[in-house]
């Protein structure tokens, strides 16, 4: 492998039934800030590959299901040991592959290790049985247990690939499942890298990683042998993974797109540190992550405190390489989505809304980079599409409003419901407020991917998908009871 930030090209294959196979045909993945960079190619999976992995997660689940969940438990804890010895090398490939900052690709590797020992110690809870003891008129005791489904499917998206994966991987490996693992076409490089390494580790065919062109690997979705898929992207992008599974009726947990709003009362703390914690919430990731806040409402009294505190951040971006020490923003991760950011923030000077823009584009051999100044929308009008839609980009609009009922209505009067989050001086009373909005995950003066709590279920009401990952709920979505009843012949009225 390639030392960090060299210009050899990493090259991938398919780990398919515990070996690794290299194809003639693949992928070539780019370095979005430098499009004609080529970071490295993986492997193009054929439909043949796909029924491989298949068959063997199907065959690997009559032993890894057998399994107690502790003893599952203990043998993912032993898989990723060692796993950061790599971890600079893979946040640098995933830098490159992505287009972010390589800090952010590093705490990418980082939080899916976090994620991956948090799933693995509900062992205890996840062969818990519930037993219903004899009752009046009911001469049977039953016990209720949680079984695993059999293959899952996991397919996840480009902008934090390792973290998302392991929202819903480990889960499923600890409820008893075997899995495949299906990583994004233009940055599948640093994932299957990592999985490789864990899956090594595992039982032959427990965990399997396949890249390829998606009309090539659509029997992961369809196949009757294949009992859950979870989905990670765009609404469009769920709703055809739904239409695709209803074929073998394969359930779904879908965790789609949001329009998160963040409500900045009229008592809110703006300080430093807060003012901080709305930027990263807005910024992290050039905005490209699920749950960063995108709709800004603020009580008209505090508006200039929140378009200067932020401007403030914004004057001290540096856009860049993600591997170039300096850089604080990267690009968009394609030329389609800058041209899809580009056109909402154009859309709103045009219709006469104040927008501010920041930074310097980078220049030389970077030019033609999918970078795109960051941008603030003062006071736009509410039907453009900076509003409506989620941007997932470098711009957020900041909208006046003028008491807190106003602004829960304004935050429920959308398609998403991913995350929220409520900034107040009085926490009781954000508290209060937080339970009305129809969303997710609701955070209390912060906002933002780095402040998840990893326990937690995650999910989304309305458009934004449904499901839970993480926590028991993510255990349990990989499950489903068993009931097993005992006569009481004792107890028993004949007829």
């Amino acid at each position: 492998m390639p030392a960090a930030g060299t210009n050899e090209p990493v090259v991938t294959g398919l780990f398919i039934g515990g070996e690794e196979i290299r194809t003639d045909d693949t992928l070539t993945v780019v370095d979005p800030a430098r499009p004609s960079h080529v970071v490295g190619h993986a492997a193009a999976a054929t439909p043949d590959h796909v029924h491989q992995a298949i068959a063997a997660a199907k065959d690997a689940f009559l032993h890894w299901s057998a399994l107690s969940a502790q003893e599952r438990a203990e043998a993912m804890i032993a898989a990723v040991e060692g796993i950061d010895a790599d971890r600079d090398t893979d946040a640098a490939i995933l830098s490159q592959e992505n287009g972010k900052p390589v800090m952010e690709a590093w705490v990418d590797a980082l939080v899916f290790e976090i994620r991956w020992r948090l799933a693995a110690g509900l062992a205890d809870e996840v062969d818990q049985a519930t037993v219903l003891r004899t009752a009046d008129q009911i001469p049977t005791e039953t016990t209720v247990r949680y079984k695993p489904l059999g293959v899952a499917t996991v397919i996840i998206p480009y902008n934090w690939p390792l973290a998302i994966l392991a929202a819903s991987l480990p889960q499923a490996l600890v409820a008893g499942n075997t899995v495949i693992v299906k990583p994004p076409p233009s940055t599948p490089l640093a994932t299957t890298r990592l999985v490789q390494r864990v899956a090594e580790k595992l039982p032959a065919g427990v965990l399997n990683v396949v890249t390829g062109r998606n009309e090539d690997v659509s029997e992961l979705i369809t196949s009757e042998d294949v009992a859950k898929l979870t989905f990670t992207g765009s609404v469009g992008g769920g709703k055809k993974m739904q239409e695709l599974a209803s074929q073998g009726l394969t359930r779904v947990t879908l965790e789609l797109g949001g329009n998160d709003a963040a409500l900045i009362l009229e008592d809110a703390i703006l300080d430093d540190k807060h003012l901080d914690r709305l930027y990263h919430a807005i910024y992290d990731t050039t905005g490209q992550i699920c749950m960063n806040a995108k709709r800004i409402y603020v009580h008209r009294s505090r508006m200039d405190e929140v378009v200067q505190g932020l401007s403030a951040r914004l004057e001290k971006v540096v856009l860049g390489h993600g591997l170039a020490q300096d850089t604080t923003m990267g690009p968009l991760h394609t030329k389609e989505q800058k041209e899809f950011v580009a056109d909402l923030i154009a859309e709103a000077r045009e219709s006469g809304a104040e927008v501010l823009e920041f930074g310097e584009l980078p220049q030389g051999e970077f030019s033609e980079g999918h970078f795109l100044r960051p941008a603030i929308v003062v006071d736009p009008d509410e039907s453009l599409r900076v509003v409506t839609q989620e941007q997932f980009g470098p711009v957020v609009p900041i909208i006046p409003v003028e008491s807190e009922d106003e602004a829960v209505h304004k935050a429920n009067d959308n398609w998403a419901g991913l995350c929220g989050s409520v900034w107040s001086a009085d926490v009781e009373k954000a508290q209060r407020i937080a339970q009305r909005i129809v969303a997710g995950y609701i955070w209390v003066n912060d906002h933002g991917a780095t402040r998840l709590d990893n326990r937690a279920p995650f999910g989304g009401f309305k458009q934004s998908g449904f499901g839970r990952e993480m926590g028991i709920q993510g255990v349990r979505a990989f499950q489903d009871t068993q009931s097993v009843a005992v006569l009481d012949e004792s107890l028993v009225v004949e007829h």
